[in-house]
C-alpha cells in the first residue's frame, strides 16, 4: 500500500499535468478534473497542493511555477552577475552582486513573478529579497543556488 507521501506526489504530478492542458480557474474546477482521472481529493488538499508545488494564479487561471532558464530570460541575462546569496532569518534573503549591479538583478527578479518572492529592495551591490514564509525562502535559494551554478 502507498504511503501518504507517494499519494501526494502522485496528485501533485498529475495537478501539474493538468495545469499543462487546461485552463483551471478555481480550485474546485481542479477537484472535478482530478476526480474525473479517479483521484479523490478535497479542496483542502489541492489547495495545499498548490501552495507546495509553488502554482501561481495568474492571468485568472491557475499557472505552473516559471522555469528559470525557459520563462525568465531577464534573470538568466544578469545572472552573472550573481557573486553569492545568504539566507538572513525566515523571510529575507540577501544576495551578493558585482559593484552596480544590484539594481538590474533586483528589476529582473520583480519582473520574473515568481510566486514565492513578495518584492526586493537594491542598493548598489547588495539585493534584499522577500518571501513570504520559510517555506518560499527555501524555494527562492534553490532558483538562486541553480543561476549560481551554471557560471
Amino acid at each position: 500500500m502507498p504511503h501518504d507521501h507517494e499519494h501526494r506526489e502522485s496528485r501533485q504530478q498529475e495537478i501539474l499535468a493538468i495545469l499543462d492542458n487546461h485552463r483551471v480557474r478555481s480550485q474546485g474546477e481542479l477537484v472535478e478534473l482530478l476526480r474525473e482521472r479517479g483521484i479523490a481529493v478535497t479542496q483542502s488538499s489541492v489547495s495545499r497542493d498548490l501552495r507546495d508545488l509553488g502554482v501561481a494564479w495568474m492571468g485568472g487561471r491557475y499557472a505552473r511555477p516559471a522555469e528559470h532558464d525557459e520563462r525568465d530570460p531577464g534573470v538568466a541575462e544578469v545572472s552573472h552577475f550573481l557573486r553569492g546569496v545568504k539566507p538572513s532569518g525566515p523571510y529575507l534573503t540577501v544576495l551578493f552582486t558585482m559593484a552596480g549591479a544590484a539594481q538590474a538583478v533586483g528589476i529582473a527578479l520583480d519582473r520574473a513573478g515568481w510566486p514565492e518572492l513578495v518584492g526586493t529592495m537594491a542598493g548598489d551591490d547588495t539585493v534584499f529579497a522577500a518571501t513570504a514564509s520559510a517555506r518560499d525562502q527555501r524555494r527562492l535559494l534553490q532558483r538562486l543556488e541553480g543561476f549560481l551554478k551554471e557560471e
